[in-house]
Parts: C-alpha cells; sequence; structure tokens
C-alpha cells in the first residue's frame, strides 16, 4: 500500500535526505542495499525517486496502495529456527517471531508454489516481509483455528482522499464497504484482485481473503505472475512493486526479507509484535484493523473482477504509467469428477515435519513424521490413507509395537503417524510414507537411535564386600546413575571384575558373577531401571576360590563410572582339639557324622 502523501518511512521524515539515510543506516547493520531503479525500468519507477511515492494507482496493485506498516527490523540479528513443540517464546529479538498459523500459512504457500511453479522460486521470507508491514502478521496471529482473522482486518476506504479513488467492485461482499472498496485480510488484498487471484487453501470450500492459508496462497501466485524469477533482483523489485507500487514499500519489505532470512522462530497465535509506525498516521500508532460493520451487507457469491480506467486526470505529468495487472491466470486445481478416491486425487506427497529424526535407546521420539497429500495444482487432498512403515534393522516402533500403520489426512490434507519409541537397538533406520492404493514416490524420514549417557555412577552404600572362598557375596550393591544431574533410566551399564582400579582387563581368577553353568562370567552388561538405579542382588556375585582383593569396575555410556571393592578370604582352619560344629554352614567345615535315621541301616 503506496504511503499517504505528505509522510515517509520513519516519524518526521520529510524529505528524500531522511529517506535515504535511514535506509543507509539500516543496509549497514543489516537490511539489504537500498535499490536504486532498475536501468531497464522492470520495476516501472523511474519516475518514482528517493522518498517519493508513485500516484494513486491502486488499480494497478493488489492492495490498492493503501497504508501499510513502516516500522523497521531492529539491529540485533535473530536466533536460528527453535523447537516448536509447544511454541514457547525463544529468547531474541521479539519482532522474530512468527505466530505459528501465520508461519504454517507462509511455509505451506512456499511448498505448494514450488511444486506448481519452481522456476518462480519464491522464498516463505518474501510472503512474511509483505504480510509483515501489510497487517502485523495478522495483526499479531489473531486467527481461529483455521486461521481466519478475528476481527476481520480491513484498510481504509479507497475514497480518493489519500490513497486511490476505487469505486466499490464487489458489493461489499469481502470488504462490508458499497461505496468503496477496501484492501481485506493479512495480506491486503482489494476485492477486485482478490477476484481474480483468490484461493482456497485450506480446503474449506471458501476463498477467504481473512484466512491466512487462503491470502498467503494468493500472494504467492500473484509475485509470481507473468513467468516472474523472484531469485533475480530485477523480477523480485517487480513483483513487490506490484504489489504496492512505492519506493518505501519495496525498501520496507526487503529489509523485512533479509532479517528472516537470518533466522526466526515461532511464537504462539496472538502474541506476535504489533508494530506502530504507518504510512498514514504519522507514527501515531493507529493499527489498519477494522471490524466488520455490525450488519454486514449480503455477501455476493462469486464478485466478477472489475478493473477501474485511471482517468487522464490521475495521472500526474511526468510519471511513469504504473505496472499492469498481471496477465498471469492463477492456478486452479483440474475438476475432478465427483466419486474419484481421494487417493486418485494425489500427485504428490511432501514432507512437512521431522525429517530427521533422533531418540535414545528405550526412550520415545520426540517428533514424529508428518506429511502433506497434494494434488496437481499444489492443493491438500483430504481423506487420503497414508501408510507409514518403520523399514531397516530396529526394534523401534509404534507406539501399539507394531511396525505400520495407516493414517488419513484431516482437512488440511496433513497426516502424521503414530508415536514413534526406540528399542534397545542403536543405529539408523527409515520411516517410509505411502498412500495406500498408488504407486507413488515415497517420503522417507530418517530416524536415528543414540545409546543412553550417564555422566554419574554413585554408589548408595559404600561398605566393601566380602566373602570366603567357595561361598557368595551376601551384601546388596545399589548404584544410581545421572546424567547432567538427572536420573539416567535405562542407561546400560558395563560391570567387569579387575584386579585393581588401574587394569582394564577382566581376571582370569577370582569372583564371577552368577550365570548358567559354564565358564566364569566377569564381564556382564546390565541397565538401569526407571529410577535410574542398578542393583545386584545378594548372591548374584560368587566369591571363587581365589582369596585376595578384588574390584567391580562399572562405566556407563557419557563417561559416569565407579567401582565395588571386593574383598575374598579363605575360611579359617578348625583347631584340631576344638569340638567340631555338629551344625556346619559352609564349605571346607568337615561333614557332620550322619544321624541314624539317616544310616542304610535305618
Amino acid at each position: 500500500m503506496a504511503a499517504n502523501i505528505g509522510h515517509r518511512l520513519r516519524k518526521g521524515a520529510t524529505s528524500g535526505v531522511v529517506m535515504a539515510a535511514a535506509v543507509a543506516a539500516l543496509a549497514a547493520s543489516q537490511a539489504p542495499e537500498a535499490i536504486p531503479p532498475a536501468a531497464d525500468n522492470t520495476g516501472g519507477d523511474h519516475a518514482i525517486g528517493a522518498g517519493e511515492t508513485a500516484p494513486p494507482s491502486g488499480d494497478h496493485s493488489a492492495t490498492g496502495d493503501t497504508s501499510y506498516y513502516t516500522d523497521l527490523p531492529p539491529l540485533t540479528t535473530p536466533k536460528q529456527p527453535g523447537p516448536t513443540t509447544g511454541l514457547p517464546v525463544i529468547a531474541g529479538p521479539a519482532e522474530a517471531g512468527i505466530p505459528a498459523s501465520v508461519y504454517s500459512a507462509y511455509k505451506r504457500a512456499e511448498l505448494s508454489i514450488r511444486s506448481t511453479d519452481p522456476d518462480c522460486n519464491l522464498p516463505w521470507q518474501l510472503l512474511a516481509g509483505i504480510g509483515k508491514v501489510e497487517s502485523g502478521q495478522a495483526n499479531g496471529g489473531r486467527v481461529d483455528a483455521n486461521g481466519t482473522a478475528s476481527p476481520a482486518i480491513l484498510g481504509p476506504a479507497l475514497n480518493g482522499q489519500g490513497f486511490a479513488n476505487i469505486t466499490d467492485t464487489d458489493g461489499g461482499a469481502y470488504d462490508g464497504d458499497k461505496t468503496h472498496d477496501r484492501a481485506v485480510g493479512p495480506m491486503q488484498f482489494i476485492p477486485s484482485t482478490w477476484a481474480t487471484w483468490g484461493q482456497d487453501a485450506n480446503s474449506d470450500g471458501k476463498k477467504d481473503p481473512n484466512n491466512i492459508y487462503d491470502a498467503a496462497q494468493a500472494a504467492g501466485l500473484y509475485l509470481c505472475a507473468n513467468d516472474r524469477n523472484l531469485a533475480l533482483k530485477a523480477d523480485l523489485d517487480q513483483a513487490i512493486l506490484s504489489y504496492n507500487h512505492s519506493r518505501e514499500y519495496l525498501n520496507t519489505v526487503l529489509s523485512w526479507v533479509a532479517f528472516y532470512e537470518r533466522g526466526t522462530h515461532q511464537v504462539p497465535d496472538g502474541t506476535g509484535v504489533l508494530p506502530v509506525d504507518r504510512s498514514d498516521n504519522g507514527g501515531r500508532g493507529d493499527r489498519p484493523v477494522t471490524p466488520l460493520p455490525t450488519v454486514p451487507p449480503t455477501p455476493t457469491p462469486s464478485p466478477k473482477p472489475v478493473t477501474p480506467t485511471p482517468k487522464p486526470s490521475e495521472t500526474r505529468p511526468g510519471t511513469v504509467k504504473p505496472p499492469t495487472v498481471p496477465t498471469k491466470p492463477p492456478v486452479t486445481p483440474p475438476v475432478t469428477p465427483s466419486g474419484v478416491p481421494p487417493a486418485a486425487k494425489v500427485t504428490r506427497l511432501a514432507i512437512v515435519a521431522n525429517q530427521r529424526l533422533t531418540a535414545t535407546t528405550g526412550s520415545a521420539f520426540t517428533g514424529t513424521p508428518r506429511i502433506a497429500a497434494l494434488d496437481s495444482a499444489g492443493k491438500p487432498v483430504t481423506g487420503v490413507k497414508i501408510r507409514f512403515e518403520i523399514t531397516g534393522t530396529t526394534d523401534s516402533r509404534f507406539a501399539d509395537g507394531t511396525t505400520t500403520a495407516t493414517v488419513a489426512t484431516g482437512a488440511t490434507g496433513l497426516a502424521s503417524s503414530p508415536a514413534l519409541r526406540a528399542g534397545d537397538r542403536t543405529g539408523s533406520f527409515t520411516v517410509r510414507a505411502t498412500v495406500v492404493g498408488r504407486t507413488l514416490a515415497a517420503a522417507d524420514f530418517a530416524a536415528t537411535v543414540t545409546e543412553r549417557q550417564a555422566d554419574t555412577l554413585t554408589r548408595l552404600d559404600g561398605d566393601a564386600l566380602s566373602a570366603t572362598t567357595g561361598t557368595s557375596f551376601t551384601q546388596q550393591v545399589q548404584v544410581k546413575a545421572t546424567d547432567k544431574g538427572a536420573l539416567a533410566p535405562g542407561v546400560l551399564v558395563t560391570a567387569v571384575i579387575v584386579a585393581s582400579k588401574t587394569d582394564s582387563a577382566a581376571v582370569a581368577e577370582g569372583p564371577s558373577f552368577k550365570g548358567a553353568d559354564g565358564p566364569a562370567v566377569r564381564t556382564v552388561t546390565l541397565r538401569t531401571g526407571t529410577n535410574g538405579l542398578l542393583t545386584f542382588a545378594s548372591g548374584d556375585l560368587l566369591a571363587g576360590d581365589k582369596a585376595g582383593a578384588f574390584f567391580i569396575r562399572l562405566t556407563a555410556p557419557g563417561g559416569g563410572t565407579t567401582f565395588v571393592d571386593l574383598t575374598v578370604t579363605a575360611p579359617s582352619t578348625p583347631d584340631p582339639g576344638a569340638t567340631p560344629d555338629p551344625t556346619p554352614t559352609g564349605s571346607g567345615t568337615p561333614e557332620a557324622t550322619p544321624s541314624p535315621s539317616t544310616s542304610p541301616s535305618a
């Protein structure tokens, strides 16, 4: 939306010199360089000087060239994208936070348009930059569960008072005004432009300019019109100027694009930062958010696009005629005959989230694979059965213990697999998503399981264990495993019986772990319980036949180490003059004389 006549980018900026200084200062810190007019006039603004605007020409822009937010990004570089679970507000410039639904709409629009018009090279950050200056990211993300702005976002009446004079073209269907048009929704489309470019990106059966998903998709198509390649500077400038024919607007949008390209994060809907400065209020803080009239007029189902013809008096001498309305038709999904199953409409699966999954052994993965089922126009398809399958060598499973699951896409064309849980085996595997009943390219998610770790092992009772040869140790041993101070359940701990704390090799004789019949076992692997504790029960350790001092060395992935002292003594030698104990208790004690009741003659 072009700036109101007489106002500039910042409060009090009333000359091209101030405008140039503001843009230059921003460029020196973190904004893109102020863009000079293209040599071939691809931007269409040879007659526009720094800090000046084109004459009102709303019929040649998507927005009617009405007011827009002029706040510039902060000088601090934003944080890189962070986790989105629970949508925490991440430390860093608040302006870098984009409300979750708004961010999702931009990303989905980029994904859809790149699938149907890859040569356009539409970046989602361009949509975010325009959304920032047009509506403050849908008024700080104040949208309902379907992504519709609440209250509706309306620009001022295009009545020629500082803006273009556009007589009503939609019967008030979109903007509630039967006299003049108004820019509508998060991306601020005027009704006549929306009639041509409007989209139903969330598949609710309506093309609603106040819905961020519909509006973002329409804005992306509009920017890509006329076979533009937005990776080229001239085409990028031309696209932005076609949206709002103003040099101030171009530089402001580009500064936000550059800011978002360096990093951003999601914030909960409704908590986004609201900008203050607007091009038509001199910094008074007014916001272009006006609720629809209390009694809205009867909507017109299918308003016809009307392109008002500018009168000769509306063009100042010496100016170049602004760009014409893009002539590239919007991408329209092919008409699918009724009764065709949803799977037949799908042309590809797009990975939406969690392409790379990680977990430690025995724990749940932090995310689940999510895909979007898209048709040939890049629109989501509802009710498609998606098969998720765990492939590769792994004991990881879905929550119900299976390796396959079938899930239907919802109203937004998205499907997520059931929760994944890692087993005891480390390594990599794949979760593959396919369309049931169709032979289409699969969407693969890489998953990796790493060993759970403990950086500290602590014995809870520090006494040495003692036993005589030929017996078992009767004391219980309990060890606590922690990682960064937190209990570490499910950690594999290696226990080795050694001759000294400096030895790494297991002893060849002496104590051993109780096991099946066969050679003595002096190295075992144990796992901590859910409470992070490891317990040796009474009788788990055999003293063996060699007396001396030994140790159990316990180590865990992550560096945790501790020792348990073992003392093995030989049995005492009986005194020849002493009376034998009639109730011997251990090996090495003389056998008792059988009682008469157990003798062969009894």
